[in-house]
């Protein structure tokens, strides 16, 4: 999970806004898992008001890079996750776990080189 670019743009000619990992989760809680932000907050160990600000810089960032065509980058932030988390290098699958990993249907190669260990990444 290093960001996203604009389809179609290469990487080299594009200016990137930077999001922190904290700003992604927050997305991820509001937006992707549908949790209200009270329990969004809580599951991110911030009080509510600080959550709504982390949100808010959150959207601004993202709504910045979709208008004026940038990257973005998330980075940051000190991550400790629970559980052991990979992700595939050909086809991006989630794994939770190693012993979860099963060949990805759309990947021709089956191993442990071609798996990224989200724990280790700083």
């Amino acid at each position: 999970m290093a960001g996203f670019k604009p389809f179609g743009m290469p990487l080299c000619t594009l200016s990137a806004i930077k999001l922190q990992f904290d700003e992604y989760e927050s997305i991820n809680l509001v937006n992707y898992q549908n949790f209200p932000q009270e329990v969004a907050a809580e599951k991110m160990n911030v009080s509510r008001p600080t959550f709504t600000r982390i949100y808010n810089n959150a959207l601004k960032k993202i709504a910045k890079a979709f208008v004026e065509c940038l990257a973005i980058e998330i980075e940051g932030g000190s991550i400790e996750f629970e559980k052991e988390w990979y992700k595939c290098k050909k086809c991006y699958k989630l794994i939770e776990g190693i012993e979860n990993h099963i060949k990805c249907k759309n990947c021709t190669n089956y191993g442990l080189d071609e798996l990224i260990n989200l724990n280790e990444i700083r």
